[in-house]
């Protein structure tokens, strides 16, 4: 590259991290505040909330790197017409193409980390993410047994527990069960047990009581008394399958070749899987044309001590469109298998759009400089 070539991309990738910084932070502090909430409210600890953030960032940088990659092109331009650095290697003879050639070599790099992140970070983590949460979700105890206070499991259920010992043991548990509406039942039982289960654990009732209270006129009693008494917590609490993974966590390739294995384990159609294959694919191309689109869109204007605010905003709304392009193409290729290619709909739009707008800034300047020259000869010949 020329030392051009490598001034502008240096302060694209500047104004890139700096963007990218700011955008995740924004994000993922809003998403953190209720992943905060619901993990400390079941009994998590700090390390599991953690952990849980981390899991969850490769997913937030993919969702942030094409609008923070915009915004540092539309900034940088801005700032080098406004220091008439660009308008001087104009003056020099370079094209709109050729300085477009250090932001294509930017959207080249951005292109870079949105594959690697939507084809291998985020279903990785995705799938971790899963299995710690199917695991905090198995572990009843931890996530909302606590000893001396009523709890909600679930909605029409009420649980109390007046002592845990330090092996697991529930001492004096209470546990009322309203989900029937023709009766209620509540269960009371001097000790209790968690033991593991399929797909949920089990809890296991010592020396207890079942009152069954029915709903109609009668409103009658019945009393059950039990030495033991196993209660199947699969009602109670949303324990995912075994054996089974959803789009996010699924790999590329599979996704793309969507065979009959990869719908019975994900349990969704062959245009879902082919529209989540290639949609991440096309994720990353729009990370390589939004910098070009707005590049372009910058382009059209001149030197201005105000900026090029006309400019930016069409360069805003042209990002607009091509996001409503994508959200198209990926309700048509949802509709049907056969409509796949519509997915790549918004990034070779924004290509095309953006060889025009880069065409038409270098079309002024050849006019101008044809009446130039035709002046000058008309001198000449006077």
């Amino acid at each position: 590259m020329s030392k051009f070539d490598r001034y502008l991309l240096s302060q694209l990738l500047a104004l890139f991290g700096f963007f990218s910084l700011v955008l995740v932070a924004v994000y993922w502090v809003n998403r953190a505040v209720g992943l905060f909430d619901q993990l400390i409210g079941d009994g998590q600890t700090a390390l599991v909330f953690v952990e849980f953030s981390l899991l969850t960032l490769p997913n937030v940088i993919r969702l942030v790197l094409p609008v923070s990659a915009f915004a540092a092109c539309l900034y940088a331009i801005n700032r080098l017409m406004q220091d008439s650095e660009l308008v001087v290697m104009q003056a020099t003879g370079f094209s709109a193409f050729r300085l477009a050639r250090p932001v294509l070599f930017f959207g080249i790099c951005v292109f870079g980390m949105q594959m690697v992140l939507t084809n291998f970070l985020v279903p990785q983590s995705q799938a971790r993410l899963s299995e710690r949460s199917a695991e905090i979700s198995e572990n009843i105890t931890a996530r909302f047994l606590n000893e001396g206070r009523f709890m909600h499991p679930a909605d029409g259920v009420t649980l109390y527990i007046r002592e845990i010992s330090q092996q697991g043991e529930l001492n004096d548990i209470f546990l009322t069960d309203e989900r029937d509406p023709k009766e209620r039942v509540t269960y009371t039982a001097r000790q209790a047990l968690i033991v593991r289960g399929d797909p949920a654990p089990r809890l296991v009732m010592l020396d207890g009581m079942a009152q069954s209270v029915t709903r109609d006129e009668d409103r009658r009693l019945s009393v059950t008394r039990f030495a033991d008494f196993t209660l199947d917590m699969a009602g109670i609490i949303n324990v995912r399958a075994s054996g089974t993974r959803n789009l996010r966590e699924m790999p590329t390739p599979a996704l793309l070749r969507a065979d009959q294995a990869v719908q019975d384990e994900t349990g969704e159609g062959r245009a879902k899987l082919l529209e989540e294959g290639h949609g991440r694919i096309s994720s990353a191309l729009l990370g390589l044309v939004a910098p070009l689109l707005g590049f372009s869109a910058l382009m059209l204007g001149g030197y201005s001590r105000f900026g090029l605010w006309k400019q930016i905003a069409g360069a805003v709304v042209l990002i607009i469109l091509m996001q409503l392009v994508s959200t198209a193409g990926s309700g048509a290729a949802l509709r049907s298998e056969a409509r796949w290619p519509l997915v790549y709909a918004a990034p070779l739009a924004g290509a095309i759009l953006s060889v025009i707008l880069l065409w038409v800034a270098g079309r002024p300047r050849r006019i101008r400089n044809k009446a130039a020259d035709g002046g000058t000869d008309s001198e000449a010949r006077a």
